[in-house]
């Protein structure tokens, strides 16, 4: 299936190149021709907070997925700390 693969794609790239992923939130297709766009949450830093006792940060990320399944870009878009309440949309 297309969307395990897309989730499959995200969940590697992003544990090689920055932290794993904590829960992929949602998966939507763009356009006809534009591909993906993915949002996830990621665990920041969690030996660093543990070693200190402070409480783990929740990145916010935006990912791009090509038709070929390829990354075409991310972005943070939040940093929380995991106890703050998520804001309600």
């Amino acid at each position: 299936m297309k969307l395990m693969k897309i989730m499959d794609t995200v969940t590697q790239f992003f544990n090689e190149h920055i932290a794993p992923p904590h829960k992929i939130i949602s998966v939507e297709k763009q356009g006809e021709e534009e591909g993906w766009r993915i949002t996830l949450e990621v665990i920041e830093e969690r030996d660093y907070m543990k070693k200190y006792a402070q409480d783990e940060m929740v990145g916010l990320y935006e990912v791009y997925i090509d038709e070929e399944m390829e990354i075409t870009g991310f972005s943070r878009l939040s940093l929380r700390y995991r106890s703050d309440l998520e804001e309600q949309a």
